[in-house]
């Protein structure tokens, strides 16, 4: 029986599909969609109705096109970025039909960048969430509140991109020329600067887009690691730490990789997820680092009877 996750994605392929024939100016009618997806005409029909609400189609003679003065506007990362989006109704606080025209317009897709499927609800923080979008367009500095375990701290940023990472939200920000990552469900009290604006550094820009995780630090650490011939099948098939290399194929079928990491603790829970298939050649102290947390782990301390 498929998975949820299977139709996800059969349900974000066929809506981008569409979307493609429609961008490149095809007429398309529901009974060829459907039988090219496999699916009854009245889905197709439903995803031209509602899901495709948003966009200004015209209808003749049992077919469908965009709108002329829409047609070859989205490309296909834009289409992409949709596909990311369809049937996933919490994702975003305001999923409606204007939010979606938003989404294709350029300078407001720029804003948004999701990183996994999971997501946590934003409704209590829809109003911070579309504040941060604009300021991000517009290229304003905010002035926000931000909420700690060890309190609050009021802080002005210039703020870069919104990342959903693995469900949660985070607002990529320059304190100081310092890139961070600032938990959306931890901002409070935001005040843009109307009167102000700043120039967005591309070099900045290129980080926050190529990142795949919210460690946002412009230095980074080399890790070379050994993976063990039984899983280094997963290691070769795709990336599975950030800027995965292959450097050495050991002769017993193991490996050796590296990658760059901006703190020991982006790295220690992965080689805790693969133990005993993984270990840390260097820097040293971070394997020591592991190797301790294990110790503490398997030997907790006692407290002394009184």
């Amino acid at each position: 029986m498929p998975s949820n996750a299977d139709d996800h994605d059969r349900l974000a392929w066929r809506l981008t599909a569409i979307l493609l024939k429609l961008n490149q100016g095809d007429q398309v009618a529901p009974e060829q969609l459907a039988e090219e997806f496999s699916v009854h005409p009245r889905t197709i029909r439903r995803d031209l109705h509602e899901r495709f609400a948003f966009l200004p189609l015209q209808r003749k003679e049992g077919a469908y096109r965009l709108d002329p003065a829409y047609l070859g506007k989205l490309n296909y990362r834009d289409l992409e970025r949709f596909a990311a989006l369809a049937g996933v109704s919490g994702l975003f606080p305001r999923l409606d039909a204007a939010f979606l025209r938003e989404l294709f317009d350029k300078q407001l897709q720029d804003t948004l960048l999701v990183q996994g499927p999971i997501f946590e609800p934003l409704d209590a923080n829809a109003a911070v969430f579309d504040q941060l979008r604009l300021a991000i367009a517009q290229h304003r500095p905010v002035q926000l509140t931000y909420k700690k375990p060890e309190g609050q701290k009021r802080v002005r940023v210039l703020p870069y991109r919104l990342i959903n990472h693995m469900g949660v939200w985070y607002l990529a920000a320059t304190d100081q020329d310092a890139i961070k990552a600032y938990a959306l469900s931890r901002i409070a009290h935001l005040d843009i600067k109307q009167d102000e604006r700043f120039e967005p550094q591309p070099h900045i820009q290129a980080l926050v887009e190529q990142e795949d995780s919210i460690w946002l630090n412009e230095k980074k650490t080399e890790a070379v690691l050994t993976v063990s011939a039984e899983v280094a099948s997963y290691f070769r098939r795709r990336a599975l730490i950030p800027q995965q290399r292959i450097d050495k194929e050991i002769e017993d079928g193991g490996l050796i990789i590296s990658g760059k990491f901006a703190h020991p603790s982006q790295l220690l829970p992965i080689v805790r997820y693969w133990l005993p298939h993984l270990r840390i050649v260097s820097p040293s102290p971070w394997q020591e680092q592991l190797d301790q947390g294990l110790r503490n782990y398997l030997h907790p301390r006692q407290e002394a009877p009184t």
